[in-house]
């Protein structure tokens, strides 16, 4: 799993989540590539990432509509082109951040 350059427009939320912090993401990923934290927008932070396979997907914070403390623990979401892309996402997710 890696962060990519790949598009992911026409990604969407299939039902799969994360918890963890905005800050655990960072040193496991790497920076989003889109970070506003001002609360203004549905999104703070957003990751566009690939699996092993090379599926794309995003992890993305949702209405939370207000700045974030980066090391409070939060609910992800995890958009792809499939239900089992994400999946497949979030088990990679889990993995690496328990490690």
């Amino acid at each position: 799993m890696k962060l990519s350059s790949k598009s992911a427009n026409m990604t969407s939320f299939h039902g799969s989540v994360i918890k963890t912090t905005v800050n655990k993401l960072i040193e496991k990923i790497g920076k989003p590539q889109y970070g506003s934290n001002d609360g203004e927008d549905k999104i703070n932070f957003d990751w566009v990432c690939e699996t092993s396979l090379g599926s794309v997907y995003t992890i993305y914070d949702w209405k939370e509509y207000r700045p974030l403390d980066l090391n409070e623990e939060i609910e992800f979401h995890i958009g792809g082109f499939s239900n089992h892309d994400t999946e497949f996402a979030r088990q990679e997710l889990e993995k690496l951040l328990n490690d």
